[in-house]
């Protein structure tokens, strides 16, 4: 088993912690994590854009001139595809973009995903994350101290209201509950920091 050291909210290593190889130490499946990436984006899609259709479009119901003996083209309608105001020819219409996705491979692609950050030591380990008071400081401070720089994901154990909500205005920070987190979200951090709670739970669910 591979050891990482963790920290408190100051940046002090305060205790070593053993990583589960079956959750943080398997050999990256990258088409799975692909795969998985795809997935989430896809599902991400609302597929509620509309366009008109020459049937759906208001006017056009006299024929514009007589049929033959002008020297245009027969036309029908004002509102056929090819005239200006007229409907759109195969144009999108709602839909669902959702994609299923094998629960074996979902699996996979976490763990891939989990143990990429630890082999990439982007991985940080903290003891606890908890705020007094709503306040957005704090947890600046923690990032900072801990070295989180960049996009960063705050993975906690628990909801914990105060901890979120001061973390909702900082940049390129997101946070997360340990049945929430999705591959994408993982992939997507420059640093994946995570209190010693949550994986004791991730290591539960998935060693």
């Amino acid at each position: 088993m591979s050891k990482i050291n963790v920290v408190d909210m100051a940046g002090k290593v305060v205790s070593e912690l053993e990583l589960n190889d079956a959750v943080f130490g398997i050999e990256p499946n990258k088409t799975a994590m692909h795969t998985a990436v795809v997935n989430y984006l896809a599902n991400q899609r609302q597929g509620t854009q509309s366009t008109l259709t020459r049937t759906e479009v208001s006017g056009g119901g006299k024929k514009p001139y007589r049929q033959k003996g002008t020297g245009h083209a027969r036309q029908g309608s004002t509102r056929a595809p090819q005239w200006r105001h007229g409907g759109i020819a195969l144009g999108p219409k709602p839909r669902s973009y959702r994609l299923a996705m094998n629960k074996k491979v979902k699996r996979l692609a976490i763990l891939s995903a989990l143990s990429t950050k630890v082999i990439d030591n982007e991985m940080i380990v903290v003891d606890a994350i908890t705020t007094d008071e709503y306040k957005t400081k704090t947890m600046v401070n923690m990032l900072n101290a801990v070295g989180a720089q960049g996009k960063t994901l705050i993975v906690l154990d628990s909801a914990d209201a105060k901890v979120i909500k001061s973390a909702a205005n900082i940049e390129k920070v997101k946070t997360a509950q340990v049945n929430s987190l999705n591959v994408y979200d993982i992939l997507n951090c420059d640093k994946f920091v995570i209190v010693k709670g949550a994986v004791e739970k991730l290591e539960e669910v998935y060693a």
